[in-house]
C-alpha cells in the first residue's frame, strides 16, 4: 500500500503535523495542527498541483496547544472537513489551562471537534483502514493511528525515535503511558515505521530495541 506523506514542523515546539494520502485516492488527512499551519496548508496542496484535494478529516493525537494552535485556520481554509478527536479531551479545544496555552502567555481555544473517538474505531481514508489506538500517559486521550496494509503510524506524542512523551504535565502519568507502549504499540510488528509528533521517524523494533525510557 503506497502512501503520501508530508510533514510540517510547526512554530517553537517544532510540532511534527502531517498530511496522509493513498495512492490513487482523491482526499487525503491533517493529522494534528500546529502553530502557523500555513506549511501544512500548502503541503496539502501541494499533493495534487493540479487542483485542490479535498480533506476528509482534521483528526487530532492530543490536545496540547502546539498540535491545536493553527486549528483554527486549519479549519477555515476547510470548513467541510469534521474534526476528530478522543472523548477524554474534547474540552481541552476551547480551554487554555487543560490544553497548557494559557502557561505559555499564549492562549489557544480551537473549534469544537465534529466527532469523539474513543479508541478501538478503524477509519477508512479512501482504500486505506486505520485503527485508532488509545495511547494514552502524555495525556489522557492520546491516540496512534495505524494502517496495518502501509505498516505506518502516527504516534502523536506517546513514543518518539530514542524517547517519550513527557509525563510532568497535569494530566500526564508515566506508569499509563508505560502500559500504553508495551501493550498497543510495541504490540505491532517491528517494521511499522512510526511518525511521532515531534523529532524524526524511527521503528517499532528499533524503539522497543533501545528506548531507553520503555524498553521491550
Amino acid at each position: 500500500m503506497k502512501l503520501h506523506v508530508r510533514r510540517a514542523t510547526l512554530g517553537p515546539f517544532e510540532t511534527n503535523c502531517y498530511v496522509v494520502r493513498p495512492e490513487g485516492h482523491a482526499g487525503c488527512w491533517i493529522i494534528d495542527a500546529g502553530f502557523e499551519p500555513q506549511a501544512l496548508l500548502d503541503a496539502a496542496a501541494a499533493l495534487e498541483p493540479s487542483g485542490a484535494v479535498p480533506v476528509e478529516a482534521i483528526i487530532i493525537t492530543h490536545a496540547h496547544a502546539d498540535h491545536i494552535a493553527g486549528l483554527a485556520e486549519v479549519k477555515a481554509a476547510h470548513p467541510d472537513a469534521p474534526v476528530l478527536i478522543h472523548r477524554a479531551e474534547a474540552d481541552w479545544l476551547a480551554d487554555p489551562v487543560k490544553n497548557l496555552s494559557a502557561m505559555t502567555g499564549m492562549p489557544v481555544v480551537a473549534p469544537a471537534a465534529d466527532r469523539l473517538l474513543d479508541g478501538g474505531e478503524t477509519l477508512s481514508l479512501g482504500p486505506t483502514a486505520w485503527r485508532v489506538l488509545n495511547t494514552p500517559g502524555h495525556s489522557p486521550g492520546g491516540i496512534t493511528l495505524y494502517c496495518e496494509a502501509a505498516g505506518l503510524a502516527f504516534s502523536g506524542d506517546a513514543l518518539f525515535a530514542g524517547s517519550i512523551g513527557r509525563t510532568d504535565f497535569p494530566g500526564s502519568d508515566f506508569r499509563t503511558l508505560e502500559r500504553s507502549i508495551r501493550q498497543n504499540l510495541y504490540t505491532l510488528p517491528d517494521a511499522t515505521r512510526i511518525l511521532p509528533g515531534h523529532g524524526p521517524a524511527t521503528t517499532i523494533g528499533q524503539e522497543r530495541q533501545s528506548n531507553p525510557f520503555v524498553s521491550g
